[in-house]
């Protein structure tokens, strides 16, 4: 197990670089701004940020959430993520020593076989933010910084069985047709939150 000291100038200088991130995402209401808060207090708090024990050590830690969208059809991709059972974005576990975008491009390579390539409108800037307990065995809390990259169903050939039972593409206002239930807690609200900003 890595133990990273807190008080140590790379761990000083990861938490400044992500505190300065979070502070360049506009909450979309009052629950991003909650959770926004939540994430702040504890990178200041010199708590883990790292998941280094599968599935839950520490109990919160850091994700990196990339919603593919193809810009000239408004439309995003979903996963069907077999261990969660809902219809997510992708993404996964940002590592010791990585930055949110890079473990984008690291998780874009291993889930889909792309570059990432990163919004027109947004760059490498994560566009929301949600502070979710996850479902099933081996709970904890995900604090997930949800980034745009730019692909067309026609460039995404493969993905991860593995991880995922199906891929599908859908207009942002079929996102918000489909149940929560059945969603990421938080996909209606990012849904909308993107709808406005294109």
């Amino acid at each position: 197990m890595t133990i990273v000291d807190a008080s140590s100038t790379p761990d000083r200088t990861s938490r400044a670089r992500l505190s300065d991130l979070l502070q360049g995402i506009r909450p979309w209401d009052d629950l991003e701004q909650r959770h926004i808060s939540t994430a702040q207090a504890w990178i200041a708090s010199g708590a883990p940020l790292y998941r280094t024990v599968k599935p839950a050590t520490p109990p919160m830690h850091l994700v990196s959430y990339f919603v593919v969208l193809d810009e000239a059809r408004a439309q995003v991709m979903l996963v069907e993520h077999r261990k969660a059972g809902l219809w997510l974005p992708t993404g996964g576990h940002v590592e010791p020593g990585e930055s949110p975008w890079e473990t984008v491009q690291r998780e874009c390579q291993e889930e889909l076989d792309i570059t990432a390539v990163p919004s027109a409108v947004f760059g490498e800037q994560p566009l929301f933010l949600t502070v979710t307990d996850t479902r099933g065995p081996g709970q904890h809390t995900d604090v997930s910084l949800w980034h745009l990259i730019r692909s067309t169903p026609e460039t995404i050939t493969w993905f991860s069985e593995e991880e995922f039972s199906s891929i599908k593409w859908l207009a942002l206002t079929q996102v918000l047709d489909e149940p929560i239930e059945i969603l990421d807690p938080h996909l209606h609200r990012f849904t909308a939150k993107l709808a406005d900003a294109l």
